[in-house]
């Protein structure tokens, strides 16, 4: 699997943990930056990460910040995302089980290493349950698509 991965300046050190775990679990990683801690604005990262798994691209992203909440905000801004916060391995699970979560983020100031690790290791393993969860998904792609009311 192609995973994307991205942060701001406040997530470069975990993003450095979380590019590490998913090479080796056996994925290709394209760091889409930064690569210095110089400060910068995380929609930018966002945007990219996130477009490059809408586009195809990516299988599938990782974007980290501070929190992890205006990397996902950002990131769901772009058709075809389903961009989650998680901080602990329930959330890394179900995001991906019950929603098809193809970004994870995660917030540097809210979870420490050790555990960004078994996340992203959980996320990467989780797949979709499909089910009533599919057509969950399906009717938020329908709301992206603007065909609910």
């Amino acid at each position: 699997m192609k995973i994307a991965i991205g942060s701001d300046h406040r997530g470069l050190e975990l993003k450095a943990v979380a590019k590490r775990v998913v090479e080796e679990a056996g994925h290709t990683v394209q760091d889409f930056g930064p690569r210095t801690a110089e400060p910068v604005d995380y929609p930018d990262f966002a945007e990219a990460v996130a477009r490059a798994v809408s586009e195809g691209v990516a299988d599938r992203g990782i974007l980290i910040c501070g929190t992890g909440i205006g990397m996902s905000i950002a990131a769901n801004k772009v058709r075809g995302v389903r961009a989650a916060v998680c901080w602990d391995l329930f959330s890394a699970a179900r995001s991906r089980r019950h929603n098809d979560a193809n970004v994870l983020c995660l917030g540097n100031d809210m979870i420490a290493a050790p555990l960004a690790q078994e996340v992203v290791r959980t996320w990467l393993a989780s797949e979709p349950e499909g089910g009533r969860h599919q057509r969950r998904v399906e009717k938020i792609r329908a709301i992206e698509a603007g065909e609910r009311r």
